[in-house]
């Protein structure tokens, strides 16, 4: 008979599974090479059972971890053996897009599979036409890097793989960083398992799972049954004519149970702005957790209540070979908005906040040391740069909205100017609030941020942004924040671009404020 855990070891339990996958993601970030990783700590960890449920995650980035389950499942009907790692980053087979790449480690036991390890990382380059794999006009997956279909990966494939892309050295680096977070993961559960034994632990895995189940249905639960419909908007999709293009949900709650239903969001584009399923599925757990009960433990059992709907060949469930690299990043924000404005007609939720990670990515070829003597010669190499830039978050009913902060999806941080500054070419000639850009309310939405870049060597850009004309919205009579601007030496830039700096040129991006809630205090009667 499989032994039950009283309440207390249960917690004990779900402490050590997560510090474990916290630890996980320390290991990843200290031993990563690039700057967006160990600098913005654009990656994620997660411990998975043997059946491939996620059992517990760090608190890293919401797009990487609810989508993270579909690429274990894309390697669970495979042949596992012990020191296996697999690597994929197909959107297609459990990936989100090209940049972000996953490491899965099964885990053994006196030769019984126990669970898996994974860690998932945006690299700062994946190859093809466009350093960092962001480019603004791709239109099929191709154009955006290498794919890389669930493969076996030993130290072989890791250097082989490292070698299609830009920074062959630091993209393995980063890699081999993956790996040591999953062994780091390994390491964690074995020890969990001598010491409470290996069925006590399995028998706690599945009651985790059954108990963040138990507590989003009760939350669930509380909320009154009905039909809660939200429409948004998408900005312009590079590849195609300037338009907006409509996403649609309709929220169902019955009893314990919630069903989103995207039918009636426009198809598919031509364009990078697609979602494969597992990103809407992603950001739609976001939206749910955060406004019913974001104290469960993270795991895939909070889920279950969640059914999500998205037609085939809409946005929000692309059909293969389309492009998806703004989908991870901008349409996911989107989606994360459009949940909770549905969500909002059955319980209290905060205005909109910026809504966008405003892509920026980088190219070129440092300056010479003969330029610039302080310049090292690891600088002397080729760089690829990305970044997302953070913003202001909508104010709520109970508090102002914070500022200068990643929002939503992202949940990354701002790379520092010594960072920037120490390593390419270029200099921050200002990072400041953009103060009175949150919206009026009771209670303020919050500000933006200012980043401008003054290029010192030639280098190639691209901006992928969004809420560049329509603004994050306030609620229940709270002000909208200010879109967000971009521009180039003074001139307005479109919210996705592609260009080149020369030395001297200055990028500015401004970010979007959060949206205000209550009308304010003038405004009352």
């Amino acid at each position: 008979m499989t032994p039950r855990l009283d309440p207390v070891t249960l917690q004990v339990l779900v402490g050590a599974l997560r510090a474990a996958c916290e630890e996980m993601g320390a290991v990843l970030v200290r031993a990563a090479h690039s700057a967006n990783i160990k600098e913005r700590r654009d990656c994620s960890t997660a411990l998975f059972d043997a059946g491939g449920e996620l059992v517990m995650q760090a608190e890293h980035i919401p797009v990487h971890l609810g989508s993270m389950p579909d690429a274990v499942a894309a390697v669970l009907g495979e042949p596992q053996q012990p020191g296996d790692v697999w690597i994929l980053n197909d959107p297609y087979r459990g990936g989100t897009h090209l940049p972000d790449i996953t490491l899965i480690s099964p885990i053994f036991t006196g030769g019984e599979l126990l669970g898996f390890a994974a860690s998932r990382a945006h690299h700062a380059d994946v190859g093809g036409p466009t350093p960092a794999g962001m480019p603004v006009g791709s239109t099929v997956l191709e154009d955006e890097g290498v794919v890389i279909p669930p493969t076996r990966a030993d130290d072989d494939r890791l250097a082989s793989l490292a070698n299609e892309m830009r920074n062959p050295r630091q993209r393995l680096a980063d890699l081999r960083a993956q790996r040591a977070a999953n062994l780091t993961g390994e390491r964690r559960l074995l020890e969990l398992a001598a010491t409470h034994g290996l069925e006590m632990l399995r028998s706690g895995m599945a009651e985790i799972l059954d108990y963040a189940e138990r507590r989003t249905r009760a939350a669930l639960a509380k909320l009154p049954d009905g039909a809660y419909e939200a429409e948004d908007l998408m900005e312009d999709d590079a590849a195609g004519e300037p338009r907006d293009i409509r996403l649609r949900v309709m929220a169902r709650i019955e009893g314990e149970g919630l069903t989103l239903d995207f039918t009636g969001t426009d198809p598919q584009v031509d364009g990078n702005l697609n979602c494969p399923l597992p990103v809407t599925r992603s950001a739609a757990f976001f939206a749910v957790r955060v406004l019913t009960d974001p104290d469960a433990p993270p795991s895939a059992g909070a889920f279950r209540p969640v059914e999500v709907i998205a037609p085939e060949g809409c946005l929000l469930n692309a059909r293969p070979p389309a492009a998806v690299a703004a989908g991870n990043v901008e349409t996911s924000s989107r989606v994360a908005d459009l949940v909770i404005e549905a969500l909002a007609g059955a319980t209290p939720a905060p205005a909109q906040g910026q809504g966008t990670m405003n892509n920026l990515t980088l190219a070129g070829e440092p300056l010479p040391t003969s330029q610039s003597p302080r310049l090292s010669a690891r600088r002397r190499h080729q760089f690829t740069y990305y970044e997302t830039i953070g913003g202001g978050q909508g104010a709520c009913p109970a508090a102002d909205g914070p500022s200068a902060v990643h929002v939503a999806m992202s949940n990354t941080l701002n790379t520092p100017v010594e960072a920037l500054e120490t390593e390419l070419p270029l200099r921050v000639r200002e990072l400041s609030l953009r103060r009175g850009s949150g919206g009026a309310g009771r209670h303020r939405g919050g500000d933006g941020i200012v980043r401008e870049l003054e290029a010192l060597a030639p280098m190639s850009f691209t901006l992928i942004t969004e809420r560049r004309r329509h603004a994050p919205r306030g609620r229940a009579g709270g002000s909208h924040g200010q879109p967000g601007r971009n521009l180039l030496n003074g001139e307005p830039l479109p919210s996705k671009v592609a260009g080149e700096l020369r030395p001297g040129d200055r990028l500015r991006i401004e970010t979007p404020g959060g949206g205000g809630y209550g009308p304010p205090a003038a405004d009352r009667r």
